[in-house]
């Protein structure tokens, strides 16, 4: 037999998929066939895989204990080396932090999660670390939750990531960013100077099933969702222009695709940009950096006492190299 109590971070998801994260050596039909007859129950009572587990529920799985050898009990140092976010450094700048979320600036070359390549140093094994040298996530004490990313960056783009720290925030940011309820502001080198010095951007945006690519079109076609995007040219010089850009939808690779697609590609862009221009200037890395964001949340959240707040990062080396007319102190840009 195996028990579980529902904890807060549980609370609020279905049985079934509870059961995948917190036993995943054990194959799905099992838990559909235990439910069935029986051998799973919610206190004590017959259940459903799509019942909602709430704080405080307890999960009975009545079964043989050899379905559980290989979750066998660890030391507590054991258990510490065994946690791959400790192999990365504990090293994040954070830009706020309460006991919901966690706001960060990830730094250009670093990746969000891990790739193809397995590297152990990411965003989310040095949030890990951080949060586990502080006491704020101890994964022996979690059932089912991990504190997750509420959006992503490509690998050489940096500027803010929010992180949700509890189950709870997760569901909120998560509401806020489909209802567009999270203003993001970036900041960029562009090739050229764009036909308007402001302008709001609508196209047709698709993804390749095959290549990590998009395409971009003015008309709508099938397979294509539609994609909104503001820009304002901050400064520019003889080649090329600082732009702020704010994401009205949030797609793959949208602010470089789309600023491609209107004949000004980001400096340094070496999937839409203008490689002889890139190779030119020396440029490796495309330059584009999440700067601002504003969150606008709703009373009796678990985020409502963050309505209004802004967070900025510093201005990026790219701004300060190649703008140098433009070295205003970061909270002093007025980009909305």
């Amino acid at each position: 037999m195996k028990e579980y109590q529902i904890q807060e971070n549980d609370s609020g998801q279905r049985l079934d998929r509870f059961l995948q994260k917190v036993l995943p050596q054990l194959p799905k039909n099992l838990f559909y066939k235990w439910i069935r007859t029986k051998h799973i129950k919610v206190n004590r009572k017959r259940c459903k895989p799509d019942q909602h587990l709430f704080s405080g529920d307890r999960v009975v799985l009545y079964v043989s204990d050899s379905y559980f050898d290989s979750d066998v009990q660890q030391t507590t140092e054991d258990k510490f080396k065994s946690y791959e976010f400790l192999q990365a450094p504990n090293e994040l700048t954070i830009l706020f932090e309460n006991t919901q979320i966690l706001i960060v600036c990830k730094p250009v070359g670093l990746v969000v999660h891990c790739d193809n390549r397995q590297v152990p140093d990411t965003l989310i094994h040095r949030i890990l670390y951080y949060l586990y040298d502080t006491g704020a996530y101890n994964p022996a004490q979690e059932l089912s939750f991990t504190p997750a990313l509420c959006n992503r960056l490509d690998r050489n783009t940096g500027g803010i990531v929010i992180v949700a720290k509890t189950a709870a925030a997760l569901r909120e940011v998560n509401r806020l960013i489909r209802e567009n309820r999270i203003q993001k502001t970036y900041l960029c080198t562009v090739v050229g100077t764009p036909p308007k010095l402001a302008d709001t951007l609508y196209a047709w945006h698709k993804k390749s099933d095959t290549h990590n690519t998009v395409t971009i079109c003015d008309e709508k076609s099938p397979g294509f969702q539609e994609i909104i995007t503001g820009y304002h040219v901050l400064a520019k010089n003889a080649i090329h222009s600082l732009l702020s850009v704010h994401l009205i939808t949030g797609r793959t690779h949208q602010i470089r695709a789309h600023l491609a697609h209107i004949g000004v590609p980001i400096l340094g862009d070496n999937k839409y940009g203008n490689g002889k221009e890139n190779c030119r200037s020396h440029c490796k890395y495309q330059q584009l950096w999440a700067y601002q964001l504003t969150l606008e949340t709703n009373a009796g959240t678990c985020l409502a006492d963050l309505n209004g707040l802004t967070i900025r990062t510093a201005l990026p080396t790219f701004v300060q190299k190649e703008f140098p007319q433009f070295q205003l102190a970061a909270n002093e840009l007025d980009l909305d």
